[in-house]
């Protein structure tokens, strides 16, 4: 597969699955627009991406402010004429010490079950907490991916890539309600979308991620104790969880024309019941 004389922007773009997507779609041919909240760690991808023989343009962006997002977009058709393809990454991931023991009261639950009652996460839920998960996962979604089609439509040409969760097909999530429910609408909102641009031929597909082995789900292995890890992994019948290169290969199949597909979620996740 060739992407070459393709634009891709990617969001969330600094560190693990979506900087595992910005090289492989570099790899492939494509020129790359870098964005993350935190630009100092795009510093090595975008010479990473030249190494690689593409051009590669760094952006700061907080994807929940829709001014910033038109700007990288207007930026991104400055330096490379249009934008071809987007992929929607950037989120907020449930790793903050309260997340990490909601987790692993949950997993305790699934695997050994406590006794019938409530685990208490929802009704403890402060709306700081609820809105925290939609203004990134499911606003900043939106914003990038209006601002995408209003290059992608006079085009007639364009390829969307939502990063969704299994936590969002499943109700095996309790742990989380506030993620859940924003990756939900990910996937809901890449059906809606794909029905209303099928005609002009962009395609928009979501990647319903099992377990990935990112810096955060890393951080909480390294401070897990053995059951809570065997907790975890009880769950994934491959026993492991994915790396971020195995879902950026299927990433470059959805933002190719090798395809017919449009409005799929599709569910790496080595097996999980979902």
């Amino acid at each position: 597969m060739t992407l070459s004389d393709k634009t891709a922007v990617i969001t969330g773009a600094g560190q693990g699955l979506g900087k595992a997507i910005a090289l492989a779609l570099a790899r492939a041919g494509a020129d790359i627009v870098a964005c993350d909240i935190q630009d100092d760690k795009l510093a090595d991808l975008t010479e990473e991406i030249h190494t690689l023989g593409r051009a590669c343009l760094p952006v700061r962006c907080d994807v929940s402010d829709r001014v910033a997002v038109d700007q990288m977009f207007a930026e991104a058709a400055d330096w490379f004429g249009t934008v071809h393809i987007l992929v929607n990454n950037a989120a907020i991931v449930p790793s903050s010490p309260e997340d990490t023991e909601r987790r692993n009261l949950h997993y305790a639950y699934l695997t050994t079950p406590i006794g019938r009652r409530s685990l208490g996460i929802t009704s403890s839920l402060t709306d700081e907490d609820w809105l925290k998960w939609w203004d990134v996962n499911v606003h900043g979604v939106f914003y990038c991916t209006r601002a995408a089609l209003r290059y992608m439509e006079p085009q007639r040409h364009g390829r969307i890539v939502n990063i969704s969760s299994i936590a969002g097909i499943s109700a095996a999530s309790a742990h989380s309600p506030g993620y859940s429910a924003a990756k939900a609408a990910v996937a809901s909102l890449t059906k809606t979308v794909a029905l209303d641009v099928a005609g002009a031929n962009i395609l928009v597909n979501a990647i319903a991620c099992g377990g990935v082995l990112t810096p955060p789900f890393q951080e909480y292995l390294d401070n897990a104790t053995p059951e809570q890890k065997n907790s975890l992994y009880q769950m994934i019948p491959v026993g492991r969880l994915g790396t971020p290169e195995e879902y950026a290969s299927l990433a470059v199949y959805l933002a190719g024309d090798d395809h017919y597909l449009t409005g799929q979620i599709i569910s790496p996740n080595g097996g999980a019941v979902i």
